[in-house]
């Protein structure tokens, strides 16, 4: 892992200029795929970076989409990358600072203490597209990305640098026991504020991973070092930081772009492998996903994926298919 840090900044630390121009290499993923690290300034931890991933369309294009990942994740979805070429997008995506490609060897994964610290990344990868030609842009979170992109649409309201948001199962509430909200919760929250590098497992069902990973049961090839089966522990501040979006959603989210917010139909909890796992969301309590989305202000659909995974376009083929479908018929009415 170290090794493979560090042949990331090798190959990688370009600072964005001024005028928001870069310089890429190539990714990881080849196939035409380029990347660029951003410096961005230190935080409480030390150097941060984020990392700009693209592929542009054939023929040249001046509509893109930006995709923004989620927790214990980084961008990889190569068929996703290709469904939208096809629909004349240039391709962008950002590994967060302290995931993926993005990764300091002086940090902990996924630390944060406000989801606001990730709005430079989203702040800096938005200012690139426009300045590399990308007139209209649709913003695309997954799950825990799609939490953060909410607030971030509402804090950037009359600022835009986007036309349209797509949310793929956003993280709207944490899939815990109400009990452990009433009584654990609460006390994780208030530590957080004085010691918020305490560390605690989300307890996220390994087998998850599995019904993905080609490795296991699943189809998907992507580095199980910066998308492990297990994930790493969160400390104290990462539980706040969401906690304090999602408490921010209820309130209501002003968000004036069209909003389309997908989620799997069905939750399934299941402690032994079984093909369940291909036909529901295993880290999230869909109704509740559904229910906290209409706190949305603004002009927003809300559609259940029948037989959706988690990552509804890592679902099986006949349903990501449904998926595609549904974004680029919305997309067509909305990113003109």
């Amino acid at each position: 892992m170290k090794k493979f840090a560090g042949y990331l900044l090798l190959i990688g630390l370009s600072a964005c200029s001024a005028f928001g121009q870069v310089t890429y290499f190539g990714d990881i993923l080849g196939k035409e795929f380029k990347q660029a690290t951003i410096v961005q300034p230190a935080d409480y931890e030390g150097s941060v970076t984020c990392t700009i991933i693209r592929k542009l369309a054939t023929p040249k294009s001046s509509k893109a989409v930006l995709y923004v990942h989620g927790f214990n994740d980084y961008f990889f979805q190569e068929e996703m990358t290709e469904r939208f070429l096809k629909e004349g997008y240039n391709f962008y995506a950002v590994d967060l600072r302290k995931y993926g490609r993005s990764w300091l060897a002086h940090q902990k994964f996924n630390n944060v203490r406000e989801l606001s610290e990730y709005f430079p990344d989203i702040d800096t990868t938005l200012h690139i597209m426009h300045s590399e030609g990308n007139d209209k842009v649709l913003l695309m979170g997954h799950s825990l990305g799609g939490l953060i992109v909410s607030v971030y649409a509402d804090a950037r309201n009359g600022r835009e640098q986007f036309d349209a948001v797509l949310l793929n199962s956003p993280l709207f509430a944490l899939n815990i026991k109400s009990g452990l909200k009433k009584t654990a919760l609460p006390l994780m929250i208030k530590r957080a504020e004085k010691h918020p590098e305490t560390g605690i497992d989300l307890g996220i069902n390994p087998l998850y991973g599995e019904s993905l990973h080609k490795d296991y049961h699943g189809e998907w090839a992507y580095s199980l070092g910066f998308k492990p089966l297990i994930a790493p522990p969160v400390n104290f501040g990462w539980v706040r930081a969401v906690h304090l979006a999602q408490e921010k959603l209820l309130q209501g989210l002003q968000i004036d772009k069209p909003v389309l917010v997908l989620h799997a139909s069905k939750s399934i909890d299941e402690k032994k492998w079984s093909d369940l796992f291909f036909n529901g969301d295993a880290v999230l309590d869909v109704n509740e996903v559904a229910r906290r989305a209409q706190n949305i202000v603004g002009q927003y659909s809300i559609q259940a994926v029948p037989g959706g995974m988690h990552d509804l376009v890592l679902s099986r083929k006949p349903v990501r298919e449904e998926v595609y479908s549904t974004i680029f018929n919305w997309a067509k009415r909305t990113v003109k």
